[in-house]
């Protein structure tokens, strides 16, 4: 799973530009934050995608458990059976039943430890896809104020910047 990338290199460079040949000083300041709401936007997309396929991972080998899980209860059914129906019981069939039962409650541990690791890793990459959209809405916005040159839509844009810097923290704090 990765994260859809919008195209922001244009808006970008429309902001430098109007930065150089505009005149207006406040400009530059948009720049400049644009590059570094680009560059936090970046680090939340890769940390995104990482926990998306950490968590991907953690429940293919939880599946992987369960399914092994499943193995050895069979083998455990089939050796119950096999006991049950028998005039003389074997004592190798009731200990390897019994190592059979011991190692399922080993593996559905390991199983259940991956499916929590997978949702907690699932859970940190919503929040770090939350941060790089609200980077984007912050750089579109900020775009907007350099073309419209109305200096309180960049203003608006750095509020949805320290946004995405708040979810930036939370997905670290996880």
């Amino acid at each position: 799973m990765e994260e859809a990338e919008v195209p922001m290199e244009h808006l970008h460079e429309e902001i430098h530009h109007r930065a150089e040949h505009g005149g207006e000083k406040w400009i530059s300041w948009v720049a400049l934050s644009t590059a570094i709401l680009a560059v936090l936007a970046a680090i939340a997309g890769l940390l995104s995608g990482k926990h998306a396929n950490e968590a991907m991972m953690s429940q293919i080998e939880s599946s992987d458990q369960w399914g092994y899980y499943q193995a050895k209860s069979i083998k455990a059914s089939v050796l119950e059976a096999k006991i049950a129906l028998s005039a003389t019981p074997n004592e190798a069939d009731s200990q390897k039943r019994d190592r059979y039962e011991k190692e399922q409650e080993e593996i559905k541990t390991e199983a259940e430890q991956k499916q929590s690791e997978a949702k907690s890793n699932f859970h940190q990459h919503e929040v770090f896809a939350r941060s790089v959209t609200m980077f984007q809405i912050a750089i579109a916005i900020a775009a907007i104020s350099a073309l419209t040159k109305k200096p309180a839509f960049w203003i608006v844009g750095l509020l949805f910047g320290v946004a995405g810097c708040v979810f930036l923290a939370l997905g670290f704090g996880h």
